[in-house]
């Protein structure tokens, strides 16, 4: 008899017949178009893969992946995929965000997944507005933005999503630009592959209430200047000539000219496997202007999994005490009748 083989998936059999409800010219198609080309290229099993999102733009992720998925409570998406990731280790499991809803009402629910190293995959879409409600400010809206909510320029410090991350301990953690498609492809790619929580932050254009939040980081004339793409043990250098770099003046970091005095041994030299997340820290806090910003893994370590730890302790729980009863529980102990 010849054996039976599994069907190679193409990025379309990832998707389903639903109508893609964002507006024309959204970034989420970009993030929708590589999940689907990630999931071709490592051949993930579409019955073995759920997506849980909360509420937002980005959260209507899952009518589109031909997956199991779950349109989840508004910020609340990491809990109910905690339970399911804990209840059913052989899933892979997606969290689906955005930067309103992880990061406002879901604020303490990412914390907690995150430091618990869960082991799922969490997508935090970042365009730092709110648009599914019609453009209010955001967590991660910068000082003075004029939305809205805010008509005379909003007070908040904005929260940075990587630096939550980091501060929470999460064993992975990255960035990526929803027009940078190979990059992006990439850094999805390795998240999967990580075991672990995995926070991958992608900064994505909302085109009708905050068009051009990151030009500086996707224009061709500029982009050389102000995204720093970092690989794991090499110096952080960039520029259209690759003559700028960050070293270090104490604790913190500078950009220095390459060729004045200063060599590439000068620089920092990025270890994304280092258990210590200071550095990976620092990394988080340099923002345009003053900065390139950083793209790509700032943190891949190995570390317990709470999905791993809680199963063990059920197991043996089970071998220590045989398998629970709910019937001896409720009559276990002094009991009463009410009439």
């Amino acid at each position: 008899m010849a054996s039976a083989e599994l069907p190679v998936l193409k990025p379309a059999d990832y998707g389903t017949d639903q109508d893609v409800r964002w507006c024309p010219g959204c970034g989420d198609y970009s993030i929708l178009a590589q999940m689907k080309k990630v999931m071709s290229t490592l051949n993930m099993s579409r019955e073995d893969t759920v997506f849980v999102s909360g509420i937002g733009c980005s959260s209507r992720f899952p009518y589109y992946m031909n997956t199991y998925g779950m349109h989840s409570v508004h910020g609340r998406a990491p809990a109910f995929a905690t339970g399911l990731k804990s209840s059913r280790q052989d899933l892979t499991v997606f969290v689906i965000t955005g930067d309103g809803d992880a990061l406002s009402i879901g604020g303490n629910h990412l914390m907690h997944v995150l430091r618990r190293n869960v082991n799922l995959n969490i997508i935090l879409f970042n365009n730092r507005i709110y648009g599914l409600t019609k453009g209010q400010y955001s967590p991660t809206s910068e000082r003075g933005k004029v939305t809205k909510s805010t008509p005379m320029g909003a007070i908040d410090n904005p929260i940075h999503p990587l630096s939550v991350a980091i501060s929470c301990e999460a064993t992975f953690v990255a960035r990526s630009i929803d027009v940078h498609i190979k990059h992006l492809a990439q850094t999805l790619e390795r998240a999967v592959a990580h075991k672990g929580v995995s926070f991958v932050e992608v900064y994505q254009n909302c085109n009708v209430f905050n068009d051009g939040a990151y030009k500086w980081a996707t224009d061709k004339d500029t982009k050389m200047d102000t995204v720093l793409e970092l690989e794991h043990g090499k110096p952080l250098i960039f520029g259209k000539d690759r003559d700028k770099g960050i070293r270090l003046h104490g604790m913190t970091p500078e950009v220095v000219e390459l060729g004045k005095g200063i060599n590439e041994d000068d620089l920092l030299f990025h270890d994304e496997k280092t258990a210590d997340p200071t550095l990976a820290y620092l990394l988080t806090r340099m923002s345009h202007p003053e900065f390139p910003e950083p793209i790509g893994v700032l943190r891949d370590i190995d570390a317990p999994c709470y999905d791993d730890a809680i199963n063990y302790q059920v197991a043996q729980a089970k071998e220590n005490r045989g398998e629970a009863s709910l019937d001896k529980l409720f009559n276990s102990g002094d009991t009463w009748v009410v009439e």
